[in-house]
């Protein structure tokens, strides 16, 4: 569940099955009840027709945590959240081995927690630079990059591209309404 609306179905869903929850959360559902087999069958049907899945194994369970957690504060947290150790605040957040958590995440997803953590910093940095709201100086402090220079080389590695030059493109794919047609 990586979204509002999705923590709003399974709210619904739990509801249409007459399950209490404590929490619905980002990847993760405490219900009040034991439910018997036949109540989670139907709630997996209900949620697979919503186009989520329920998660039984712990590890897959687990993974989807940690995708989670990380997605959340690379993409929806404030300045001060970001600037923590990653390792740490996971192992804390996830009460686990910081070791285990890497280990079973390269096992499971074929990429390491680092890469996917590089790979959703970059989205956000496009977001931001998309934005215009914040030069790129801005967006290496707000991404808690150690220098312009680290983000610009992480950058260029992952997209092909240094942020001025995406910025340019991203300048380059809209014109000014009058000039459609004019050119």
């Amino acid at each position: 569940m990586l979204s509002i609306r999705c923590k709003m179905m399974v709210k619904e869903e739990l509801k249409k099955l007459g399950l209490h929850f404590i929490v619905v959360d980002l990847g993760e559902v405490e219900i009040m009840e034991n439910i018997n087999q036949e109540t989670r069958e139907q709630l997996r049907i209900a949620l697979s027709n919503s186009g989520l899945e329920l998660m039984d194994d712990k590890k897959a369970v687990l993974i989807e945590r940690i995708k989670t957690t990380i997605i959340e504060m690379v993409h929806n947290s404030d300045d001060d959240e970001i600037r923590v150790n990653f390792s740490d605040f996971l192992s804390t957040k996830l009460n686990h081995n910081y070791t285990y958590l890497s280990n079973l995440f390269s096992e499971v997803q074929g990429t390491t927690i680092e890469q996917f953590i590089i790979a959703h910093k970059i989205e956000r940095i496009k977001e931001l630079i998309i934005y215009d709201e914040l030069n790129i100086t801005e967006i290496a402090w707000k991404m808690n990059y150690s220098s312009v220079a680290h983000l610009s080389n992480q950058f260029k590695k992952v997209t092909g591209f240094t942020p001025s030059h995406f910025k340019q493109l991203k300048d380059k794919k809209r014109g000014p309404i009058e000039d459609i047609g004019n050119q």
